[in-house]
C-alpha cells in the first residue's frame, strides 16, 4: 500500500532548494518493511533524495490481529537546477 499525499512544501537552505513530500506506505510484515517499501517507490519517481523522516506509525488491526503496519513519511529531496 502507498498513497501519496498532497502537502509539499519547500524549504531553502545554503542556496539550494529542497521540497518535502509526505507518502504513506504499508507492510504486512514490520514497520521496517513499511518505511523500505516507501522508501524504493519514492525512489522510482524522486530524485535527489537526501533524507527520510517518519513521521507517525500506526498499525491496522482487524479481528484482533495485526493486519498491516503504516507509516507516514516525509521524503525530503533536492530540486534540480
Amino acid at each position: 500500500m502507498l498513497l501519496w499525499a498532497n502537502r509539499n512544501r519547500r524549504e531553502e537552505k545554503m542556496g539550494r532548494v529542497a521540497r518535502v513530500t509526505e507518502i504513506v506506505a504499508g507492510s504486512p510484515v514490520s514497520f521496517d518493511d513499511a518505511i523500505k517499501t516507501g522508501f524504493k517507490r519514492a525512489t522510482k519517481t524522486l530524485r535527489g533524495i537526501t533524507g527520510l523522516r517518519i513521521i507517525e506509525s500506526r498499525i491496522h488491526v482487524k479481528e484482533n490481529k495485526i493486519e498491516e503496519y503504516r507509516v507516514r513519511i516525509e521524503v525530503i529531496f533536492v530540486l534540480e537546477a
